[in-house]
């Protein structure tokens, strides 16, 4: 009862009476109280008043089941969550239940993770009450080789979310890691299973450093958060609507097209490495030039003293950005 008893005091204008409750939820008194007094324990801030019933007054950073589920205001991502107070991996439970067969576009969200990954098999770190670690299970019925312009979609829509909630500056670096102040607030990993001709599902993780004060030796030289960079009070659960609202809009954009044409020119307003240089680390033979946006197909597109060229993978890094001098 303490999820529909939450969205009945966040609908309420003002107080709303012990017994309105208790009829709508065919429950004791007894039983509302106890309720009350799980979700005060949780953070929750409700004022309780004789003769006039029980009012929420304010709600901290809390993150669980009951509030995403009150929260979402999305149309189809979350439309199932599930939540871990502590996972091994958001992308590992999420793939499992690809296995299992959960249906497109349900969303994965742990307080913390154990064995969080980010791209080329490096650790994210995920400490507890810290950070947004979630990943959305997709199953999308175009072909796997349109599968990897995704990671930009999710960053367009972390990007825009930040931005627009909380009026941070952030940016992005080709393909997909969020900068704020030329370090590091978000990572994306994308991971799918196929057969020759079909996706069977994907998985977007999407890890971000929300009130992180303090980072491991390996990191505190690239990584930030946003509390660090004044993005004040930040409630998770509200941040994770918002990135997950966004993606639906710039998702729907990119099934209408195929491919990123429609998102291009915003993604290159974003982009962090746009007219700077960069440094290529090809597989065959790194090369520098001066980035100067993405194709419709997510490619970086480089000029170099050869000319043109076009990148589809590889590490690429930013002059001024996580010590590329």
């Amino acid at each position: 009862m303490k999820t529909e008893l939450l969205a009945a005091l966040r609908s309420a204008e003002g107080f709303v009476s012990g017994q309105e409750l208790c009829d709508k939820f065919g429950v004791s008194r007894t039983a509302v109280w106890k309720s009350i007094q799980k979700l005060k324990a949780e953070g929750y801030q409700i004022e309780a008043v004789p003769n006039k019933g029980y009012c929420l007054t304010g709600v901290a950073d809390i993150l669980n089941k009951e509030e995403l589920e009150n929260l979402r205001n999305t149309e189809w991502t979350g439309n199932k969550v599930v939540y871990f107070e502590v996972t091994d991996s958001t992308n590992i439970q999420a793939k499992r239940l690809g296995e299992e067969g959960w249906p497109h576009g349900t969303l994965v969200v742990a307080g913390r993770q154990e064995a969080g990954r980010g791209r080329r098999g490096r650790t994210w770190e995920s400490p507890g009450h810290t950070g947004v670690f979630m990943t959305v299970l997709l199953r999308p019925s175009f072909l796997p080789g349109q599968a990897s312009m995704l990671t930009i979609v999710a960053a367009m829509a972390v990007t825009k979310a930040v931005r627009v909630k909380y009026g941070l500056d952030v940016q992005i670096k080709w393909p997909n890691d969020i900068v704020l102040n030329g370090r590091k607030i978000c990572g994306i990993l994308t991971e799918m299973n196929t057969e020759i001709d079909a996706i069977n599902y994907v998985v977007i993780g999407i890890g971000i450093n929300v009130s992180n004060e303090r980072f491991g030796d390996d990191t505190a030289k690239v990584a930030t958060s946003l509390r660090i960079e004044g993005g004040g009070e930040i409630r998770r659960a509200e941040l994770i609507w918002a990135v997950w609202e966004a993606f639906e809009a710039y998702y729907g954009n990119f099934i209408k097209t195929g491919d990123l044409q429609g998102i291009k020119h915003e993604y290159d307003g974003y982009l962090v490495n746009i007219d700077r240089q960069v440094r290529v680390l090809d597989q065959k033979e790194p090369f520098t030039g001066t980035a100067r946006g993405i194709t419709a197909h997510g490619e970086l597109i480089v000029e170099t003293d050869e000319g043109i060229k076009r990148v589809s993978s590889g590490e690429v890094s930013v002059r001024g950005i996580f010590g590329y001098v």
